[in-house]
């Protein structure tokens, strides 16, 4: 068949599709009945395909059938009504309607990051971010009081983040969930601990800074991307003693001598230990 007659099919095959004349897996039949193979990259897609973004989701609206447009019109008032009445429903379902949204999202995630990973890492951020602050605006709607509500859910939240990082190859969640452990560790020292000192609180941190790097260590061989974050999360804790008396003591001593001590100690240790350290994160 002659290069002429080829091209004046395909227009009009790719003219049936965008009209709906014919359905889409009959025309991509006849597109590679038709289509010359040289040509047929060129002549795949319409010649007014948009390209940005704005575009491209009015086409796909455009060539959406009615049981598409039912489905998400459906989806869309289920939605809000549960924003609505949420804080009518009972906790228990409150509670359930909190994990099943979060489970939703990160189905969802973990299905896009393949073919399009922007969408996907967004809908995994939601589903973790629909989780901690859920749990929050319960406690809030409760009037739960305690300090301990608070601890409880933060703690579970990077125990959480932390396997699903680690699970997932998700470097900053897992760095996000151990970040939320120090926080939680904060807020328990500052309830259950009477010790005001500057040397006391050097105590309650500095061993656990020194478990983090040992982990880190430990476990390099094997998991090196993980004893990246730890090697991190260590040098977080390092100067954590310095922040909790910055955000929870009234009357700080010595702080700017102990933060410049601390800079200068700990920039002399990487310095010195550089060629081990390195081998753990790079």
């Amino acid at each position: 068949m002659k290069a002429e007659r080829r091209t004046i099919i395909v227009r009009e095959i790719e003219h049936w599709r965008r009209s709906k004349l014919l359905p889409d897996h009959y025309c991509d039949f006849l597109l590679n009945l038709y289509a010359d193979p040289v040509l047929a990259p060129k002549s795949a897609e319409p010649d007014n395909q948009p390209q940005h973004l704005v575009g491209k989701a009015m086409m796909a609206v455009s060539r959406a059938t009615g049981k598409q447009w039912f489905l998400t019109i459906g989806i869309l008032t289920l939605i809000s009504f549960v924003v609505l009445y949420f804080s009518v429903f009972h906790p228990v379902m409150q509670i359930g309607t909190l994990l099943l949204g979060t489970i939703i999202l990160l189905r969802f995630g973990e299905k896009m990051r393949s073919s399009y990973a922007p969408i996907g890492f967004l809908s995994i951020f939601l589903g973790h971010l629909l989780l901690l602050s859920g749990g929050l605006y319960l406690i809030i709607q409760h009037e739960l009081t305690a300090w301990y509500w608070n601890f409880f859910l933060i703690t579970a939240c990077s125990l959480f983040w932390v396997i699903y990082g680690i699970k997932r190859k998700l470097s900053l969640l897992h760095l996000c969930g151990w970040l939320a452990f120090l926080m939680a560790y904060a807020m328990l020292l500052h309830e259950l601990t009477t010790g005001q000192q500057w040397y006391e609180i050097q105590l309650y941190w500095l061993p656990l800074s020194v478990l983090f790097f040992w982990i880190s260590w430990f476990i390099h061989k094997w998991f090196k991307p993980v004893s990246a974050i730890l090697f991190v999360i260590g040098i977080i804790t390092w100067f954590m003693p310095e922040l909790f008396q910055n955000m929870f003591i009234e009357e700080v001593v010595y702080l700017q001598l102990q933060l410049i001590a601390k800079v200068a100690i700990g920039g002399g240790l990487l310095f010195g230990l550089k060629k081990q350290w390195m081998v753990w994160v790079i």
